[in-house]
């Protein structure tokens, strides 16, 4: 039920995608079996925190909880099982998260990237140059409908005559294997870029231009460039190595620079504190009176060329600390989602007890409101460790130890057997009637 809801709102959202395209219903069963694999990733971890509510609700609202305690049974004992299923399930989502949810991303922004070119008559937006048309570059002024407004056309990958045509309206229609491009009220202007003297101007009230498309045909590309949500661990660990690497030059680069600049090779950690070193030993220098002009001059200019070069190292550096931060983030996740698996297991179990209620309704709205507010953290934690203001472990592993307290401070009060919250009662005084 949770797939069916989350892939229904992905549908109507992904729907344009497939408007006018002309595509065939495999492609697009293709291309939403893709999807799937982040909507279940998703929503395995909810679907578990409600199972265990409903499940553990429905026992003890059947006083089928409180049958087992009077055996001599306790709470730790009838949880178990449940714990070890959810142990299972979280080794599963790992698996599933790490080998099989990074290719079907891949594969489904492929395929999203290939219906997106597929008719690029769809996708013509005033004041943007259009690429996908072959041989051809287009930019429009305006459009009203289906007539464009102030064309222009550029001819592409031919080295001996430049084209350029240009047109009052015009419209772009598509057949079974080629583009329609209809002009009216324009110019062509024709050059020989072997010889300039051969220039030729044609004027036109209707001009039609039929452009072989094979592209029409959805064309299946192979990319080895893989974003961090469509790679495996050592794929990710492999790219964090190399942006490593990257700052240790930047660091022995810099090194070297401060070394031929002032004599020195410490240099420090920040941009602030390198400007501010580096203005010291400006000042320095300005007030030296055993240097000749000329020599001044130049080891100010030498001490101008490393201010700059701190700013730009300190950029790149913090470039490639987002990026490994980034690849850090996409490790713990593959983990800390499964994990709360876990915990979800042990606090719906003990919210369901304490409840006493197994409805779907009861036990839909309950795991919702923990799943939503674990999310905000997650998601929150996420964005922090990417602008590296905590690290990747802290900002993905923080949800879960809060989700714990939670689960163990519910657990414990269900052991003991008492209510976790304690509302006051109202006492109300009816006063004597006189």
């Amino acid at each position: 039920i949770i797939i069916f809801i989350l892939f229904t709102n992905f549908l109507l959202r992904a729907v344009d995608r497939f408007l006018g395209k002309g595509i065939d219903l495999s492609i697009i069963l293709e291309y939403l079996f893709f999807n799937l694999a982040w909507i279940v990733s998703l929503a395995v971890p909810m679907a578990v925190l409600i199972a265990a509510l409903m499940t553990f609700g429905r026992m003890s609202e059947d006083n089928e909880i409180n049958a087992m305690r009077s055996s001599g049974i306790s709470f730790l004992k009838i949880i178990r099982p449940a714990i070890m299923f959810g142990v299972i399930i979280c080794m599963l989502l790992i698996y599933f998260n790490n080998f099989i949810l990074p290719e079907m991303n891949f594969r489904a922004r492929l395929l999203s990237g290939d219906i997106y070119r597929k008719r690029p008559g769809l996708n013509i937006n005033p004041g943007h140059f259009i690429d996908e048309i072959p041989d051809y570059s287009m930019i429009i002024r305006g459009k009203k409908d289906d007539m464009m407004e102030d064309v222009r056309i550029f001819s592409k990958n031919n080295r001996e005559i430049q084209t350029s045509i240009h047109s009052k309206t015009g419209t772009l229609s598509t057949i079974d294997d080629a583009f329609i491009l209809t002009l009216y009220e324009g110019e062509i202007h024709e050059m020989d870029l072997k010889n300039y003297e051969n220039y030729r101007r044609i004027e036109f009230m209707k001009h039609v231009i039929t452009v072989p498309a094979d592209d029409l045909l959805l064309n299946r590309r192979d990319s080895s460039s893989r974003t961090d949500r469509e790679m495996q661990i050592p794929m990710m660990l492999e790219r964090k190595i190399y942006y490593q690497g990257r700052i240790e030059k930047i660091y022995q680069r810099l090194a070297r620079s401060f070394a031929r600049a002032t004599g020195d090779s410490i240099f420090p950690g920040t941009v602030e504190a390198g400007i501010s070193l580096v203005s010291g030993y400006k000042s320095q220098m300005e007030s030296d009176t055993t240097l000749s002009k000329h020599e001044k001059q130049r080891k100010l200019r030498r001490l101008s060329r490393l201010e700059s070069q701190v700013r730009n190292e300190h950029n790149l550096i913090k470039n490639y600390s987002r990026n490994i931060n980034k690849y850090g983030v996409e490790i713990h996740k593959k983990f800390s989602l499964p994990f709360a698996c876990i915990l979800f297991v042990i606090t719906g179990a003990s919210l369901g007890v304490l409840t006493k209620k197994g409805g779907f309704a009861i036990g839909t709205s309950l795991s919702l409101g923990f799943f939503i507010v674990y999310y905000i953290f997650l998601i929150g934690g996420e964005d922090m460790a990417d602008r590296n203001i905590v690290s990747p472990f802290v900002g993905l592993w923080t949800p879960n130890l809060i989700l714990s307290f939670i689960g163990l401070y519910l657990t414990l009060h269900t052991v003991r057997e008492q209510a976790p919250f304690r509302f006051p009662k109202l006492i109300r005084k009816k006063g004597k009637e006189h």
